[in-house]
């Protein structure tokens, strides 16, 4: 039984989380954000010393650029571990943060939202 259980114990330690995107926003808020960039000042080369290059950069249709930064750090759900169980409801939960900065003509920020909000995925055969 002990040969079974200790390499179950690890692997169950090793699968219950993971984390995608730009982990500098890992320990970002709102409020240490709004300390880094202020609108108005603050300009693209700055934003990306800061926080690195963009997950996606866009274009408004004024022609103002669009940066999106994201982190998500997720967590298995108990219920993947339970033999059989976890084939049918297999998921992950967990917590995403998504900063957006809008440039002006000049490169320099006009404006910026950082959000973090509750992420659950479902991947067994029961969504």
């Amino acid at each position: 039984m002990r040969k079974i259980f200790m390499p179950l114990v690890c692997v169950l330690a090793l699968t219950g989380c993971a984390s995608t995107g730009n982990s500098v926003l890992k320990n970002e808020t709102e409020q240490t954000v709004g300390a880094k960039i202020i609108q108005g000042k603050t300009t693209k080369a700055e934003v990306r010393q800061m926080f690195g290059a963009p997950l996606s950069v866009n274009f408004t249709d004024a022609g103002n650029e669009v940066y999106k930064y994201s982190f998500s750090k997720t967590q298995a759900d108990a219920a993947n571990f339970i033999p059989f169980v976890g084939i049918l409801v297999a998921g992950a939960h967990g917590t995403e943060k998504t900063l957006t900065i809008l440039f002006d003509d000049k490169g320099i920020v006009k404006r910026y939202s950082m959000d973090e909000s509750a992420v659950t995925t479902k991947t067994g055969l029961i969504q």
